[in-house]
């Protein structure tokens, strides 16, 4: 097993993996901004290195002052989290071409899905199937209206390097599609440094699933699951739950093995996640990207398949057996994870503030994950999550009621939050029937 282990990411995430390298003897070291000093993942680590300012393209993006940190400690790996470097192939790359273990799948893996169009052709090429759409970039607004009318409206407008619900834009007719183009294109060059846009057909109403696989050190990919990702604001996810309401077990044996076929063709290893478009009115699915990563929410799949996920990434990446047997995995009970972000409940406005109170919930089938604790900021210089709550049970019935006291139960004071909406939510017909879709969040609102 890996020894030592540099966690090249910070808050909620940088303790979830600092947990799990303490409790396996591998001592673990952090890597922090000026902004985060005193947060806890900082305190928790065997070791931490102040790497840079708040701005995280001088701290968390920076690759030289990582390196820099994890030579100076001797860390014998790194372990990415997710966001920031995560999924950038060049730095997998140079991790490893410094004599260091990558705890991710293989960079030439990430470079193929992190395209995508290239990944679109890729899986279709692999018998996956994939929404109608553009097998090449729209080279401008001419090929993009064109394209558009032949797949038919309402189409979406995506980045094609795009990734997390950003650089995406709805357009129902030509006069839309003009300006989401210019505005998705244009967006996509200043955050992603690559102004390729693809066209998709956009269901109205559908839902957001995806599924855990697991590219083993044996060269096998296994799945784990399904999860629902369909609650969401601004096409980002704000609830996940497993097993998905919406998938039968014929439904998610062709789900699990198109997972399976999509990790297969780009030799995928350590944990990812493929991501679907499920219309619930048919039953078929579409591939929508890969995400070349651990997921935010990784906890609902680690309840439902008694597994540590992030400990199977640290076998993988050592080169170790996983400690599950790969042709017994089932999914037993269910789980929902909450994602508690500081922003306003409402039009979920980010609201940074000093935590002046912090009391998380406790009981049986209750889980904190947090980066934030009484007396801590936060800053808006990063993402807004401040924990995960994660309620898993026998039924989801059991678990939604575990969740409202969960919620009830959990005190943040100082920046806005938005465990009001979940409240609601909990309480929201559509919700607690199951059939819900991606339009909840507005329908709510």
């Amino acid at each position: 097993m890996i020894e030592s282990l540099l966690v090249a990411n910070r808050g909620e995430i940088a303790r979830r993996v600092i947990r799990t390298a303490k409790r396996l003897g591998i001592r673990a070291i952090a890597v922090y901004s000026e902004a985060d000093a005193d947060l806890p993942f900082v305190a928790e680590a065997d070791e931490a290195v102040l790497i840079g300012p708040p701005n995280p393209a001088q701290s968390y993006r920076n690759v030289e002052a990582i390196l820099a940190a994890a030579k100076s400690t001797g860390a014998q790996a790194i372990h990415p989290g997710y966001g920031f470097l995560s999924e950038n192939a060049d730095f997998a790359r140079t991790v490893e071409a410094s004599g260091l273990i990558w705890v991710g799948p293989g960079a030439d893996a990430i470079a193929a899905m992190g395209d995508k169009i290239n990944a679109r052709n890729l899986m279709a090429a692999a018998g996956v199937p994939v929404a109608p759409g553009t097998t090449d970039p729209a080279a401008d607004l001419d090929a993009a209206v064109t394209a558009a009318a032949e797949i038919g409206y309402p189409v979406m407008v995506k980045a094609a390097a795009g990734g997390g619900g950003m650089g995406m834009g709805v357009a129902v007719d030509e006069a839309a599609l003009r300006t989401e183009y210019d505005k998705v294109r244009a967006f996509a060059e200043r955050m992603f440094g690559d102004g390729s846009v693809l066209i998709e057909r956009y269901f109205p109403r559908v839902r957001h699933v995806e599924v855990q696989i697991l590219g083993l050190a044996d060269g096998r990919v296994v799945a784990l699951g399904e999860r629902e990702c369909s609650v969401q604001r601004r096409n980002q996810k704000l609830v996940e739950e497993s097993p998905s309401p919406a998938v039968s077990p014929e439904l998610r044996a062709r789900l699990l093995a198109a997972a399976v076929r999509a990790g297969e063709a780009v030799n995928y290893r350590n944990a990812g996640t493929v991501e679907c478009l499920l219309d619930p009115s048919t039953g078929e699915f579409f591939f929508l990207e890969m995400n070349t990563r651990l997921q935010v929410e990784h906890p609902v799949t680690e309840y439902v398949y008694g597994v540590d996920l992030v400990e199977e990434q640290l076998r993988v990446a050592a080169g170790l057996a996983p400690m599950f047997d790969p042709d017994a995995l089932a999914p037993s009970g269910h789980a929902i994870e909450l994602r508690i972000n500081a922003e306003d409940p409402k039009r979920f406005l980010p609201g940074p503030g000093k935590v002046t109170t912090w009391v998380e919930p406790t009981g049986e089938g209750i889980r904190v994950d947090s980066g934030y604790t009484e007396g801590n900021t936060v800053t808006p210089f990063y993402d807004s999550l401040l924990a995960k709550l994660i309620i898993s049970g026998a039924s989801r019935d059991e678990v939604i009621a575990r969740a409202r006291d969960a919620v009830a139960g959990f005190q943040i004071v100082g920046p806005k939050n938005n465990l009001p909406f979940f409240a609601e939510l909990l309480e929201n017909d559509e919700f607690l029937s199951g059939a819900y879709d991606t339009a909840i969040v507005s329908r709510m609102r």
